[in-house]
């Protein structure tokens, strides 16, 4: 009898440390969503034998190989192969894996020929013509799903538009979306020379109900003859793909310490995903970017609220595109509250602190009045640096 308490204690301790080590290892990892769009059925756009679903997916899998190479990275993939995925089960995908970051990949297209460039969106809403029109292309596919109309809350394909009425929980990680969207676009410019359209914003389903930094793509139109057989190459296809993971890799250098929060401590499950976007409805602030000017802005110097001298920490509670007063009463009872502006988005924040562990607690204390994608920010002498150089 003794000899079997005395194995069923120690059973239970070794599975409890198994299970807290593979928790432990998986909480270290810094999880990508990449999402090739359209498969099975829905090809997407073809213009001149180029085919949009098969660069979409060629093009994410060498993106994967090479973040894999990363053993702090683990990368999911919305698919493998050549089927078909709903809209909404690409962002279930994300919100259960419990993933930092969601990357839409795409081909664009267009009447006009000699249209040509690539570009990133960011979500949100917005009347722009020319974003209205790329949003309505990618989300056509809905009407490939019977129930479209009850899913998507009364999506209507002919009319984009009607997204603005939409429930869009916007706010939420629109920074570091955008931050992500210009670091892709940088490589496509700067790193291999394309053409770039800049980082825009439009209202895609598929982006509307993850819960987590998130862009779409579009890498460059297959409508061009040039383009395509550029986007439909195996070299092209391996420079996009490098361009992509290294700005994805550039970007978890920036906001993801193993172990330590950053980003997103407090993510949304998704049996509660209807829910929490039911709840915050009548909070929820749409944030309008200037589309024209999102890429130059996010590239342009911020003067930083951070004057003391040496490393500090704040907590980013907001980022948008209203200006507020630094009053408690706008950041529920929150003081202390600083902000930097610049003409695309006003970014806010929680406190300042000589200590990673006093920044914590700031976070908690964020979290508790109902900031829940707050995150850790360090400045040095003023000037914004990653999590990992301040703590060196």
């Amino acid at each position: 009898m003794r000899g079997n308490i005395k194995f069923n204690f120690i059973s239970s301790i070794f599975l409890l440390l198994f299970f807290h080590t593979a928790f432990a290892q998986n909480n270290t990892k810094f999880k990508v969503v990449l999402d090739p769009g359209h498969g099975g059925n829905d090809f997407g756009a073809v213009y001149h034998g180029y085919v949009e679903k098969n660069n979409a997916l060629n093009v994410a899998l060498k993106v994967g190989k090479l973040l894999e190479k990363d053993p702090n990275i683990q990368v999911i993939y919305t698919r493998k192969t050549d089927v078909f995925i709903e809209l909404d089960e690409r962002a279930n995908i994300a919100n259960r894996n419990d993933a930092n970051i969601f990357v839409s990949i795409h081909c664009n297209a267009n009447k006009n020929l000699a249209a040509s460039g690539t570009e990133t969106y960011v979500m949100g809403v917005t009347r722009n013509a020319s974003n209205l029109e790329v949003a309505k292309k990618e989300n056509a596919v809905v009407t490939m799903e019977s129930d479209y109309k009850m899913k998507y809350d009364g999506y209507d394909p002919n009319s984009p538009e009607s997204l603005i009425g939409m429930t869009l929980l916007q706010e939420e990680y629109i920074e570091q979306s955008i931050d992500l969207a210009a670091r892709i676009q940088d490589g496509f410019e700067n790193g291999l020379g394309r053409k770039s359209r800049g980082v825009k914003q439009a209202g895609f389903l598929v982006l509307r109900k993850i819960y987590m930094p998130r862009v779409l793509i579009e890498m460059g139109f297959v409508s061009n003859k040039d383009e395509g057989s550029y986007l439909s190459s195996d070299n092209g296809q391996e420079e996009l793909a490098k361009a992509i993971a290294d700005a994805i890799t550039g970007y978890k250098k920036e906001y993801f310490v193993p172990g330590v929060s950053v980003g997103r401590d407090e993510r949304p499950t998704p049996s509660k995903t209807v829910e929490k976007e039911r709840e915050k409805e009548k909070d929820t602030k749409v944030v309008k970017v200037d589309s024209t000017k999102v890429t130059k802005e996010i590239k342009k110097e911020i003067k930083s609220v951070a004057s003391s001298k040496g490393v500090v920490f704040k907590v980013q509670i907001s980022a948008s595109g209203k200006k507020l007063d630094l009053t408690p009463s706008n950041f529920k009872g929150l003081n202390n509250i600083s902000m930097e502006e610049d003409k695309a988005i006003i970014k806010y924040y929680y406190g300042q602190v000589k200590e990673h562990s006093e920044a914590k607690e700031l976070l908690n204390e964020a979290k508790e009045k109902g900031f829940t994608s707050a995150f850790i920010v360090a400045f040095k002498d003023g000037k914004k640096i990653s999590i990992q150089e301040a703590l060196k």
